[in-house]
């Protein structure tokens, strides 16, 4: 695997010296203050390149820019509605001054609204470590009473409705408008960031997009990248669902390995792949990860590996995100199926034979705690979590035919 850490730009606390000394081959980033719809020109790009391959004493890190995390999709490509043809043209344009740049990656997602969903940014555990959580009662309430969504209580079993009632008449306004904010954070580090009537006018948006007018309208979109894509050599993957089963009455198509199989499938070009997140896909307890490397592993091209642990083994359900190699996905077993993928590329003479990967979020230790870093991004979080994740693949390397 190649080892990646995700950075957030020139004001992300965590910087290149961080990075550098973090030991990691590359860096994942994006254009975050581009507004989405727009084109990323070359000469943002490069300036996002020269800031990874400079250190703060104007010394050269060694790093680059490896993988795009995210080209954004914006809502209305997803709803087909608006500006949504120019749209393309302009992901279509920004992947090709990627390509020019020498950038090959690009992870990206099809998640309607929020790009991601959580009802707690820094929950305690026993040890003083904080973490994201997924509290679905909370969810509930916020759904119910905060947002106010006019078909949520038809949409909620009545058992939860109760208990999001009673759990709303005992929050504080403080925690009610802490819950409000954390749920619609949306994408870590980007330029938007949405309001409750955000929310409700996107949702409203969204009316007439069923799961198979979402699942069309992604197969449109795909049916204009990919081609584009595999023609430049570059590889598109898809980020799953997060948390991967319905919310706020919207749509959810990248949830299961039966999704991926669909989407890929729909246009069967290499380029077409998928970013294995253990995490995201980790809160269904119906995911078998390491399966699920096994058998997509020919069109994985990028990895988030981290875990998560799940109050229940219901879906949908709520969860926490573990230490990385403490929660329910069997890290090593995951690792060992992405070693074999990565043999069988050897094999094949495959010039991805290395497939990319970060340490997807952490959990905020020691002197993370109060820095201020993005949710879910912590830097000492993440030397630990990367630090496991080396231990493992070393164990296993020799057992694959690699030796340091």
């Amino acid at each position: 695997m190649r080892q990646t850490w995700r950075w957030f730009g020139p004001a992300d606390p965590v910087s290149i010296d961080d990075i550098v000394q973090a030991g990691v081959q590359g860096v994942v980033t994006a254009l975050h203050h581009v507004p989405t719809g727009h084109i990323w020109t070359p000469e943002e790009i490069r300036a996002r390149q020269d800031a990874i391959a400079t250190m703060s004493d104007g010394a050269p890190s060694g790093l680059a820019w490896e993988v795009v995390e995210s080209l954004p999709v914006s809502e209305a490509i997803k709803t087909q509605t608006g500006d949504w043809r120019a749209h393309v043209e302009a992901w279509i344009a920004s992947m090709r001054n990627l390509h020019a740049a020498g950038i090959r990656v690009i992870c990206y997602n099809f998640m309607p609204v929020l790009d991601w969903t959580r009802t707690d940014l820094a929950w305690r555990r026993p040890t003083g470590a904080r973490c994201m959580r997924f509290d679905l009662v909370d969810f509930a309430a916020f759904d119910m009473h905060i947002l106010q969504r006019p078909a949520a209580a038809t949409d909620t079993p009545e058992a939860l409705r109760d208990a999001a009632a009673r759990r709303f008449a005992e929050m504080t306004e403080d925690r009610k408008a802490q819950l409000a904010a954390n749920v619609v954070f949306g994408l870590p580090g980007a330029a938007e960031r949405l309001s409750m009537g955000d929310v409700r006018d996107l949702l409203a948006s969204y009316a007439p997009v069923t799961d198979p007018v979402l699942r069309r309208h992604f197969h449109d979109f795909l049916e204009q990248v990919a081609p584009v894509a595999q023609k430049l050599g570059m590889r598109l993957c898809c980020h799953p669902d997060d948390p991967p089963f319905p919310l706020l009455g919207l749509p959810r198509i990248m949830s299961t390995e039966a999704d991926y199989v669909e989407r890929l499938a729909a246009v069967d070009l290499p380029a077409n792949g998928v970013t294995l997140c253990s995490g995201s896909l980790g809160a269904r307890p119906d995911n078998d990860l390491p399966g699920m490397m096994r058998r997509l592993g020919d069109r994985v091209h990028f990895l988030h590996l981290r875990n998560v642990r799940r109050d229940e083994d219901s879906i949908p359900t709520s969860f926490f995100e573990d230490e990385h190699l403490a929660g329910e996905t069997d890290m090593v077993a995951l690792i060992d199926a992405v070693l074999s993928e990565e043999a069988r590329r050897r094999a094949e003479g495959r010039a991805d034979t290395t497939i990319p990967m970060r340490p997807d979020h952490g959990q905020d230790i020691l002197d993370d705690i109060g820095r201020g870093g993005q949710p879910g991004y912590p830097a000492i979080g993440r030397l630990k979590g990367l630090a496991e994740l080396r231990g493992v693949e070393a164990a296993l390397s020799r057992s694959h035919g690699v030796t340091a």
